[in-house]
């Protein structure tokens, strides 16, 4: 799939891997959480694809390219809703590079995971926006997304996580 500006739209290979990384370290800068990343290229590319050891696949990546170069990138997974009784999928993260922004890549990228979900019939497709994020959020509704501000994001990591795990 062909995006403006010459961008090349695609599912992710395993060798995009250390090229998705670096996206998603540039996305981290963006939202001040440099400090969250502790992953690296190789367990990324483990759980978008798979290993010989264990050919579980947690996660799935589209990516843009301008002139070969790795510019914006989509990952996401499949999730379900028990209301609707269908699968759907989660955006985990969707980046643009600034420089590369206002081009129609993040619109392209978007529309290639709705149109992933509406080829596997999932009943909706959903993410997570920053609060301060406001070019985000704008971004979003003009795609048709609404954002609820009734609707609260759980977390449990680290310790807690261990803690609860273990009763």
């Amino acid at each position: 799939m062909t995006a403006p500006s010459n961008v090349i739209v695609r599912s992710a290979q395993a060798e995009d891997c250390g090229a998705i990384f670096n996206l998603i370290q540039a996305l981290a800068e963006y939202e001040k959480l440099e400090d969250a990343v502790t992953g690296d290229a190789s367990t990324l590319k483990e759980h978008l694809f798979g290993s010989q050891m264990n050919s579980q696949r947690y996660a799935e990546a589209i990516i843009a390219e301008s002139q070969g170069q790795a510019v914006g990138f989509a990952l996401f997974f499949h999730n379900y809703s028990t209301f609707l009784t269908k699968p759907g999928i989660y955006l985990e993260d969707i980046f643009v590079l600034p420089q590369y922004r206002r081009r129609g890549i993040g619109k392209q990228l978007l529309l290639q995971v709705a149109q992933i979900a509406l080829e596997r019939n999932c009943g909706r497709l959903e993410w997570s926006v920053l609060d301060w994020n406001e070019p985000a959020q704008a971004f979003y509704r003009s795609m048709g997304a609404d954002i609820l501000d009734e609707w609260r994001i759980c977390r449990v990591t680290g310790a807690a996580l261990s803690k609860l795990g273990q009763g």
